[in-house]
């Protein structure tokens, strides 16, 4: 029998109320309650463990680090797959650290839910099943980490939250889900591309600050930024990857790796296309590196995991080539 390991790391899907509602939920339920009923009804075995209950705004590489390494052990004494549970504001940074660091070809699968087990119609136990059909099923080998929500199976790489609350808040504009939970069984629109050189994992990281360009901007607060300390900055840049003049007489002056994204929240940066002083072409003349289609949020945790295994200039910009090209 299929047998699938899953790490409870906290977050909504495991959130009970305090001591009076005006407490509030705060994360109380462990794997075992988070799989209550479904265990019995699984055509899978299933070993769960609790490893953290905290609210993923205060997830770190440390706990995320601990879970791989959990992860890979049930791999090797024989488990199929790892579905990884946790809250949703950061749910898809954690997806995309596990897809760059995975290195196995048994799917890693995130999952959570936005509404606690206290409300009406709540989604986590309908997310944790869908995440174990995905993990279960052969088809889900080779494609990295995957994220299982309101029935879809999305790409780590893609994936991203666009609403504070909606159940369906996971999207992956402009490529779509990957595939989507039927009748209990996994339906991919696509094959498996490919995975990309899996690079090592790190419990600790550099700072490396994510700072969004606006009106108005004059790169004083960048400036203040690289004056910090910081090992490098991610630029949530305007358009295309556009910053202000001010923003772009700074970058000229960095020290650290600077990458750029597109704040839009899809569609890639260009390389070639404007020419004025803070356009793509200039910041690219000035030593950034561009993220093509990977978001801000993507953008960091590549670059901090990069920065942790202590690659130079020359191999950050030739892996944000590589990961934010979409025809890689």
């Amino acid at each position: 029998m299929t047998r699938i390991a899953v790490a409870a790391l906290g977050g909504t899907i495991s959130m009970a109320p305090g001591r009076s509602i005006e407490d509030g939920v705060v994360p109380r339920l462990s794997a075992e309650d988070l799989l209550g009923e479904l265990g019995s009804r699984l055509p899978m075995e299933v070993t769960a463990a609790t490893l953290a209950g905290i609210s993923s705004s205060s997830m770190d590489y440390a706990t995320l680090a601990r879970t791989r390494q959990w992860g890979l052990d049930q791999i090797e004494a024989g488990a199929d797959g790892l579905v990884v549970v946790q809250g949703t504001d950061t749910l898809e940074e954690t997806a995309y650290l596990f897809d760059l660091t995975w290195p196995s070809d048994a799917p890693v699968v995130v999952t959570g839910a936005m509404r606690n087990p206290s409300l009406p119609s709540p989604d986590g136990q309908a997310n944790l099943l869908a995440a174990l059909t995905a993990a279960a099923d052969p088809r889900s080998r080779g494609r990295g980490a995957l994220v299982a929500f309101n029935d879809d199976v999305h790409a780590a790489r893609w994936v991203r939250k666009t609403h504070s609350s909606h159940v369906e808040t996971f999207s992956s504009r402009p490529a779509g889900p990957l595939g989507m939970v039927a009748e209990g069984a996994v339906h991919y629109f696509h094959p498996s591309p490919p995975r990309l050189p899996v690079l090592p994992g790190a419990e600790t990281v550099d700072l490396v600050p994510l700072l969004e360009s606006g009106l108005d901007d004059s790169g004083e607060l960048l400036s203040l930024v690289l004056k910090g300390g910081v090992r490098g900055v991610v630029i949530a840049a305007n358009g295309v990857g556009h910053v202000s003049t001010g923003t772009a007489d700074v970058i000229a002056a960095a020290e650290v790796p600077v990458v750029v994204a597109s704040r839009t929240g899809a569609g890639p940066t260009f390389r070639g296309t404007y020419g004025f002083h803070g356009s793509e072409s200039s910041l690219i003349r000035m030593g950034a590196t561009m993220a093509g289609w990977l978001c801000p949020r993507k953008s960091r945790i590549l670059l901090q995991v990069l920065l942790a295994a202590g690659v130079g200039r020359e191999e950050i910009e030739r892996q944000f080539r590589l990961r934010g090209d979409l025809d890689r």
